[in-house]
């Protein structure tokens, strides 16, 4: 894969949850079924959202609920198609959408491609 695509990023706590998992799981895991380039899920230090309460892991009271942003990145059509995955589970949040361009995307050594 390479050239022009659109990232979809979902910003959410880490406490959110979905049939007693983890939001980010389950968008990783749907994100993989519906054979999407790839997945990934960066845990913040800091941040707040629409309560305007600043969750920070610098306060140990407040680090229960960290920021999370889950990354996923693939042609235009295929991320769009993967929206409607997203309609009831992500409850509280941000879904974000924007144009990018893939320099490079390989497999590791020793995993196939996929």
């Amino acid at each position: 894969m390479s050239g022009a695509a659109l990232r979809l990023t979902v910003l959410l706590g880490e406490s959110d949850r979905w049939h007693h998992k983890p939001v980010y799981t389950e968008i990783v895991h749907r994100a993989r079924r519906a054979g999407l380039a790839g997945a990934s899920v960066f845990h913040g230090i800091e941040g707040f959202g629409a309560s305007s309460l600043i969750h920070t892991s610098r306060l140990l009271s407040l680090s229960e609920d960290l920021p999370v942003a889950v990354v996923v990145v693939d042609t235009e059509e295929r991320v769009r198609a993967f929206l409607p995955e997203l309609d009831g589970l992500v409850q509280k949040g941000m879904v974000v959408l924007d144009a990018c361009e893939v320099v490079r995307h390989s497999a590791r050594p020793g995993n196939a491609a996929e």
